[in-house]
């Protein structure tokens, strides 16, 4: 069986929502290219920290500070922290440091320590090369029936 048609006007809708009209949402605006999918935080370098810190030095007129912090959208605890590092002579802080594991100072005697395990290992290999040939020395000797002076180390 076939619905019959009813109109409803905009009078009797809206009274029907409690006297509401129904919203009207726009469609969602596509994502900007330019914008990344997940905010970061800023990070200044230490040369723009250094430079701030100069302009506002400089801004000696009211309303100075305030007005290079509002161009840079910075807040005044930042300004504090930078110049309290900066007059602790903590430049340091003010570079980004590098991450990972820390490197030890260098040893100033492992390049000799190297150097001196590297002769040791060349004479090791000469004193068993010399051995081998004195105990062929002997051997032939004895072959021979050539009577050998006794060594000192020898018995």
């Amino acid at each position: 069986m076939p619905m019959p048609h009813v109109a409803i006007d905009a009078e009797a809708g809206a009274a029907g929502n409690g006297g509401r009209r129904p919203t009207v949402v726009a469609a969602p605006a596509s994502a900007s290219p330019e914008l990344s999918d997940r905010p970061r935080r800023r990070s200044f370098s230490a040369q723009d920290k250094l430079r701030i810190l100069a302009e506002t030095d400089r801004a000696a007129e009211t309303g100075g500070i305030g007005a290079v912090l509002r161009r840079e959208g910075l807040y005044s605890s930042a300004l504090t922290d930078w110049r309290r590092q900066r007059d602790a002579g903590a430049f340091g802080a003010l570079v980004p440091g590098k991450r990972g594991p820390k490197t030890g100072a260098a040893n100033p005697l492992s390049a000799e320590v190297a150097s001196l395990q590297r002769d040791n290992a060349r004479l090791t290999l000469r004193l068993t090369r010399a051995e081998a040939i004195i105990e062929i020395q002997k051997k032939v000797a004895s072959l021979l029936g050539i009577p050998l002076a006794p060594s000192d180390d020898e018995p």
